[in-house]
């Protein structure tokens, strides 16, 4: 049964707002998805990444406030090189990765593109997420890009990290990696989406889906709730 609600565009019932945020994504507009209550209870403000300039990532920086990451799907991760960062650490602090809402972390690399400077301005993480939903672009058409071809592109470390989604998105795992990529999927854009979670400026904590509620409102944004992604997308 779908909730309704009054109180603006941007809180239809939960069906409408799947199709609003697909459409947002189709128009290169943010959505913001709260995950659910069980899990991280975050909501995350999420990019189609192609569509992330020097202004999208200040107002993440300054909305949002969390960690400003590019997901790309499974087969871009494997057809360029980018494994699950747990994976590749020979650390004892990388061992026994025991989250608690989670199987596992989707960490993938930290990248900068190659043209940036320091890779931590505003600009230089717009254009490394850009090229980052270009290589998507490329390895959804089989254009032969791979992995030499993207570390012609970027190096590691960087300061934009990459999440790497599960391999059946939401049949495998339902964090904001998999929920944002599934939006951009039902938007037909490259499965290359940006997130960052939205924090409270006086408790340091995670916004209260109220409150990212009525950010949505004062901003004319789409709100949704992942169930509502699973229900209709998974």
């Amino acid at each position: 049964m779908t909730r309704t609600t009054t109180d603006s565009r941007s809180e239809a019932t939960d069906e409408t707002a799947v199709d609003r945020a697909v459409a947002a994504f189709r128009d290169g507009n943010p959505v913001l998805i709260h995950d659910a209550a069980d899990r991280e209870g975050e909501t995350d403000i999420v990019y189609p990444a192609g569509a992330v300039d020097a202004a999208a990532v200040a107002k993440l920086r300054r909305d949002a406030g969390g960690l400003v990451c590019t997901a790309v799907s499974d087969a871009v991760a494997e057809a360029v090189g980018l494994p699950f960062l747990e994976e590749e650490l020979d650390h004892p602090a990388a061992a026994d990765h025991d989250l608690t809402y989670d199987d596992r972390s989707s960490f993938s690399l930290p990248v900068n593109h190659r043209e940036t400077f320091t890779g931590i301005t505003d600009e230089d993480r717009a254009l490394t997420i850009r090229r980052l939903a270009d290589a998507a672009t490329a390895v959804a058409r089989s254009d032969g890009y791979g992995t030499e071809e993207f570390a012609a592109d970027f190096r590691t470390p960087g300061h934009v990290h990459v999440l790497r989604g599960a391999p059946d998105l939401l049949a495998d795992r339902r964090g904001h990696t998999e929920l944002g990529l599934a939006v951009a999927a039902a938007a037909d854009l490259p499965p290359a989406v940006v997130v960052c979670e939205m924090l409270d400026a006086d408790s340091g904590g995670a916004k209260t889906p109220a409150a990212a509620r009525a950010y949505a409102r004062r901003n004319g944004s789409v709100y949704v709730e992942g169930a509502a992604i699973v229900d209709r997308l998974g």
